[in-house]
């Protein structure tokens, strides 16, 4: 059996969410889970071709994007040029792309999908302000990275002045998959810190792409309060996550899920801001601007593709 043969009859008996790259002896292999929950692209640059999983690696790179890898589809591209198989011979009737990828994970650079993710995360802030306004706010500001393009969004449409009130520490990773809590928390500390100046006695709004563990809620809302803000309101640009996720986040344990365990007033008082509001399911879908039978939003309404 040759190896492409072996990769294709693997990806066949295959279950679950994958988007993958081979580079084998002679040929080039991207393929994509039956329901496209991760996102995965092609590009060419002078005759080369390129896969990866978001477009913002191929702008770097100077190649064009081409296309998205289809859901169950895979690519070979060799000698003899461009080949689609699929991983099943009927295409899949339904698509799983992950939502939390324009919320969080995806960079803003990217288009997955056909959708731009900055332009997604700015219309989920432009909704998070007229479902949740803070009247008479002085700033309004983001967590970086992601929650800073929604704050813009937000900024927008409520007509309050945006500030890059935090800035963000660019050697320090994602804070909500460290292992432990103690970890999570030291991650915090050193990878946020607020402009005190921006923040002395100032009615500030601060905008998070997502609550999951709230770690990071609770550690930046009391160094924004002892920057000597007056008022702090926190708005998350996305619905509370209440489930774990099944397909390659890892929130797996569904007890340790701040949603989970706090009903909204309890978890407002436990990160010690004056209010704290979501993104309702309806707009999240609406800002990304796929389909909701296209996306995967199990996280946050525990519709998993399994039932």
């Amino acid at each position: 059996m040759q190896p492409i043969d072996a990769l294709v009859d693997a990806l066949k008996k295959l279950e679950g969410s994958y988007a993958i790259a081979v580079l084998l002896e002679d040929s080039l292999v991207a393929a994509r889970d039956p329901y496209g929950f991760k996102p995965l692209v092609i590009g060419e640059r002078g005759g080369t071709y390129y896969a990866a999983s978001e477009s913002c690696a191929l702008d770097i790179v100077g190649a064009k994007l081409l296309r998205d890898v289809e859901p169950g589809e895979i690519v070979v591209i060799g000698a003899k040029g461009v080949k689609s198989l699929r991983v099943r011979q009927e295409r899949c009737g339904r698509c799983m792309h992950c939502a939390f990828e324009y919320v969080y994970t995806a960079r803003p650079d990217s288009i997955i999908d056909g959708r731009s993710v900055y332009e997604a995360r700015k219309e989920m802030g432009r909704r998070l302000a007229r479902k949740s306004p803070c009247g008479e706010a002085d700033l309004a500001a983001g967590m970086p990275d992601s929650g800073t393009i929604s704050a813009i969004g937000y900024a927008q449409a409520a007509g309050t002045p945006f500030e890059m009130g935090v800035v963000r520490n660019r050697y320090v990773g994602r804070t909500f998959i460290q292992p432990t809590q103690k970890v999570r928390e030291l991650g915090v500390k050193i990878k946020l810190n607020p402009i005190a100046g921006i923040f002395k006695d100032k009615k500030a709004v601060i905008v998070d792409d997502s609550i999951v563990r709230g770690t990071t809620a609770e550690r930046i809302v009391s160094m924004i309060r002892n920057c000597g803000a007056a008022e702090v309101h926190l708005r998350i640009a996305s619905p509370p996550v209440l489930h774990p996720c099944r397909y390659g986040i890892d929130t797996r344990k569904e007890e340790t899920l701040a949603a989970v365990r706090m009903t909204l007033d309890e978890l407002c008082k436990k990160v010690g801001a004056d209010s704290l509001d979501y993104l309702t399911e309806e707009d999240l879908v609406a800002a990304i601007g796929l389909p909701e039978d296209k996306l995967c939003t199990a996280c946050f309404t525990g519709k998993y593709l399994e039932g």
